[in-house]
């Protein structure tokens, strides 16, 4: 190791809130979010969010689709995904309970932290299916908790049927999410 981990910096939820913008803290350490611009991104965003919801209400109207909830692991770490899926009731400003599925969309600025930091984040948290988005190579990757690691369960689907608890399914068409 080049330094000792007393010089990062760490902080805490609420030095979090105090903050201005978008940030997540992971450990302490804080990662400021870009307010992405890119077209391709803001568009999957939007796209993959109406899919989620339209399916979602198709099936159970316990499960909600959001867009950037913080969501509160512990006092050091606050993520912040581009959308999430949750079958709960949100109790305040964040979220505190882990959800059933989370979807990254990558930029260049965050494709490493989003494949290799917040991915282990995730299966930390036991969050049944992870999606990846990749605006730029048009790409989707579905993992699910199998045998306690995140394994591909599809690649660039059109078409996949996600299977929740009490018998909810999302049975989303990705045909058009690019558009």
């Amino acid at each position: 190791m080049l330094f000792d981990h007393k010089y990062l910096p760490n902080y805490s939820y609420d030095e979090y809130c105090q903050w201005e913008d978008n940030w997540e803290l992971i450990d302490g350490i804080p990662w400021a979010i870009q307010n992405t611009k890119v077209i391709g991104h803001q568009i999957v965003n939007g796209n993959l969010t109406v899919i989620f919801k339209n399916a979602l209400k198709r099936s159970s109207e316990l499960y909600k689709s959001y867009i950037s909830i913080p969501w509160k692991i512990s006092e050091s770490t606050i993520v912040l995904p581009d959308i999430c899926i949750i079958n709960k009731k949100i109790q305040g400003d964040y979220l505190d309970f882990t959800p059933i599925l989370v979807a990254e969309i990558l930029s260049p600025s965050t494709a490493v932290k989003d494949r290799n930091i917040k991915k282990e984040i995730y299966l930390n948290q036991q969050v049944k299916y992870f999606l990846i988005l990749d605006p730029l190579l048009k790409k989707i990757e579905i993992y699910k908790i199998l045998n306690d690691v995140y394994s591909p369960v599809a690649i660039s689907p059109t078409n996949f049927i996600f299977t929740f608890k009490d018998g909810c399914k999302a049975d989303v068409d990705f045909e058009d999410i690019w558009d």
